[in-house]
C-alpha cells in the first residue's frame, strides 16, 4: 500500500489525516486503493471470530476448569472476581459489537464524508486495537464490565467507522464496476475470522501456562498487529479529485431505469419510502443468515450427531466425550467452511450484480434462500449431510452478498455524493438484524427442546420461519422504484459541495492521468501484503474442511 502523502497543488496545508490531503495526484494508481480497504476489514472482521475466546474465558480463573457460582446473575458476573464467566455473559460481547456498528456508522457516516476515509480508518484504528487493549486489561482484572466498554462498545465504534471508510471511496473510484469494487472491500469484513481465529488460536496454546489461559496476553498481540495494518490501511486511502472518472469510460446515459445520475442529500434520503425498503431488505436477508452463523457448529452436530464419525445410529445426546470432541472438530471445519463462502459471495454476488443489476440481485438471495431454508429440514430427514453443507454454503454465500451488494444499490437509488452515509444510516439495519436472527434462532431451539422435540429436529421450525423472513424481503425488494425527480438536488448545490475540497479547481473531467497503471509492480506488493494472510487463512479452513468430508 502507498503511505506517501501527495496532494494536489495547494494541500499541503491540510493536515495529516484531512481529506484534502489524500487528494490523488497524476500516476496514482487506483488498484492500490481496494487493499488498502482490506487491510481495515480484515482486521475488524474478527469481531465475527471473537468465539474462539469464549471457552477459554470460562475458565480464566480456574484454569483447567470453570469457578462456577449457579446462583450468579448477568449483573453479578460484570462485577465477579471469583466466579467464572459464562458464555452467555460473553455473548452479550458479540451483540454489543453489531449493535455499535450499526449504530456508529449511522450516527458518524456524514461526519465520515465530511473528513475523508483516512481520518476515519485512524479513528477506526485507534478505537478497535484500543479497546481490545481495554478488554485485555478487563481479563487482568477479571472486569467482565471493563471488556464490555473495550471491545464492545469503544471497538463496536471502531468498527463502524472502519465498516464504512472504504464505502464511498471505492464506489468513486470505479464508478465503472461499483458492485465489484465495495466486494473487493467488503469481503475482507467476512474473512477476518477465517484468518483471526487461527491467529488467536495459536497465539493463546503459545501464552497460556499454568496461571493464565493465554486471553489477555494474545489480545495484546492481536491489537498491536491490526494496529500496524489498519494504520497501513488508512494511510494508504486516497479519493479522486472532482470530474475524475476512468480513462476512456464514459457514463451511460440511458439504460438501467434503477441507476439513477443524480444525488439525493443526505437529509433527505430517509425520508423516502426507498430508504426504508432497502432497510427492511438488509434487515431480513442479514436476520436470516447471522442467526444460522451464530448456531452453525452446535447445529451440524445436534442434527447429524454419530452420522459425522461414522456412528449413524447415535444421537447427539448418546455421543460419548471422546466423541462429542470429535464431533466438534468437525463442526469447526463445517464453521470455516462457511466463512469461507461468506468471504467468497461478498465478492462473486457484488459483482455479478455489475451484470444482472442490484434488485434482481436480491430476487436471487430471496428466492433461492427461500428454497435452501425450505428444504433444509428434509435434507436433515434422509441425512444427507452433502445438500445440507451445500444448501448452507450458498446461504452464507448470500449473506455475505448482501452486504457487499447494498453499497453499490444504495448509489443506484440515490447518487454517490452522500453514500457512504447513507450506507451509515441504512447499517442500523444490522444493528437489528444483530438482535432479531439470534434471538428467533436461540430462543425457538430452546423452546423446543424444553417441549421434548429430538436433538434432531429442532431447527426445523426455525428454518421456515427464516424462510418467512426471506418471503418478507422478497416483498419489500419488489416495491423498490426509482426516485422522483424532486428527491435530487440541483446541480448547482452538486457544485456547491464540490467546490468545498480543493480538486473542486480542476474544471473539466477526465482521468487526469489518474487511475492507470493495473497490477504495476506497487500494486502487486500491495495485493500481496493482504493477500498472504488470506491465503494461510483459507489454506487452514480447507484443512478443517477435509475432515467433514473424509
Amino acid at each position: 500500500m502507498s503511505v506517501s502523502t501527495e496532494t494536489l497543488t495547494g494541500g499541503y496545508g491540510a493536515g495529516l489525516l484531512d481529506r484534502e490531503r489524500i487528494i490523488a495526484k497524476p500516476g496514482f494508481n487506483r488498484w492500490l486503493v481496494p487493499p488498502a480497504a482490506l487491510a481495515i476489514h480484515l482486521c475488524i472482521g474478527m469481531a465475527y471470530g471473537f468465539s474462539v475466546f469464549w471457552l477459554p474465558l470460562t475458565k480464566s480463573i480456574g484454569i483447567t476448569a470453570p469457578v462456577a457460582c449457579p446462583d450468579m446473575t448477568l449483573a453479578t458476573a460484570l462485577f465477579t472476581t471469583s466466579c467464572d464467566w459464562r458464555v452467555s455473559d460473553l455473548g452479550w460481547m458479540y451483540t454489543l459489537f453489531f449493535v455499535l456498528l450499526g449504530s456508529s456508522a449511522a450516527i458518524w457516516g456524514g461526519w465520515l464524508e465530511r473528513a475523508g476515509p483516512r481520518k476515519a480508518g485512524f479513528v477506526a484504528a485507534c478505537c478497535w486495537c484500543g479497546g481490545i487493549v481495554l478488554a485485555a486489561i478487563g481479563v487482568i482484572f477479571h472486569q467482565l464490565w471493563l471488556m464490555w466498554i473495550g471491545a464492545g462498545v469503544i471497538g463496536g465504534i471502531g468498527l463502524g467507522l472502519g465498516y464504512i471508510s472504504p464505502v464511498s471511496t471505492l464506489i468513486k473510484w470505479f464508478p465503472d464496476r461499483r458492485g465489484m469494487a465495495t466486494g473487493m472491500a467488503i469481503m475482507g469484513f467476512g474473512g477476518g475470522a477465517m484468518i483471526g481465529a487461527p491467529l488467536a488460536n495459536m497465539l493463546m496454546n503459545t501464552f497460556k501456562s499454568d496461571t493464565s489461559v493465554g486471553v489477555w496476553q494474545t489480545f495484546i498481540v492481536i491489537a498491536a498487529i491490526y494496529f500496524v495494518f489498519m494504520m497501513g490501511g488508512a494511510f494508504g486511502y486516497r479519493i479522486p479529485p472532482a470530474g475524475w472518472r476512468p480513462e476512456g469510460w464514459q457514463p451511460k446515459v440511458t439504460g438501467n431505469a434503477m441507476i439513477t445520475h443524480g444525488h439525493v442529500h443526505l437529509r433527505d434520503a430517509h425520508k423516502t419510502p426507498q430508504f426504508w425498503l432497502i432497510w427492511a431488505v438488509l434487515t431480513l436477508n442479514v436476520s436470516a443468515g447471522i442467526g444460522v452463523i451464530g448456531m452453525a457448529s452446535p447445529m451440524l452436530q445436534e442434527i447429524f450427531a454419530g452420522s459425522l464419525i461414522g456412528v449413524p445410529e447415535l444421537k447427539f445426546a448418546d455421543l460419548s466425550k471422546e466423541q462429542l470432541a470429535a464431533v466438534a472438530a468437525i463442526a469447526a471445519g463445517f464453521t470455516g467452511l462457511l466463512s469461507l463462502f461468506n468471504i467468497g459471495g461478498r465478492f462473486f454476488w457484488a459483482s455479478l450484480s455489475d451484470k444482472i443489476g442490484r434488485k434482481n440481485t436480491y430476487y436471487v438471495f430471496f428466492l433461492l434462500g427461500i428454497l435452501l431454508y425450505a428444504s433444509a429440514p428434509w435434507a436433515a430427514g434422509i441425512g444427507s449431510k452433502v445438500y445440507f453443507v451445500a444448501a448452507f454454503c450458498v446461504i452464507l454465500s448470500m449473506y455475505g452478498g448482501g452486504f457487499s451488494t447494498i453499497p453499490a444499490y444504495l448509489a443506484d437509488i440515490f447518487g454517490t455524493q452522500f453514500v457512504g452515509a447513507i450506507h451509515g444510516r441504512l447499517l442500523t439495519a444490522w444493528a437489528t438484524a444483530g438482535i432479531i436472527g439470534p434471538v428467533v434462532v436461540n430462543y425457538i431451539r430452546e423452546a423446543q427442546i424444553a417441549a421434548g422435540i429430538p436433538r434432531a429436529q429442532v431447527y426445523d421450525f426455525t428454518m421456515y420461519i427464516l424462510a418467512g423472513m426471506l418471503a418478507l424481503g422478497l416483498i419489500a425488494n419488489a416495491l423498490v422504484r426509482p426516485l422522483s425527480d424532486k428527491w435530487f438536488m440541483s446541480d448547482d448545490e452538486v457544485a456547491a459541495l464540490q467546490a468545498k475540497t480543493q480538486a473542486s479547481n480542476a474544471g473539466p473531467t477526465g482521468s487526469f492521468g489518474i487511475g492507470k497503471g493495473g497490477f504495476d509492480g506497487k500494486a502487486l506488493a500491495a495485493w500481496a501484503v493482504i493477500g498472504l494472510p488470506i491465503l494461510w487463512g483459507v489454506w487452514i479452513t480447507l484443512q478443517k474442511t477435509f475432515v467433514l468430508f473424509s
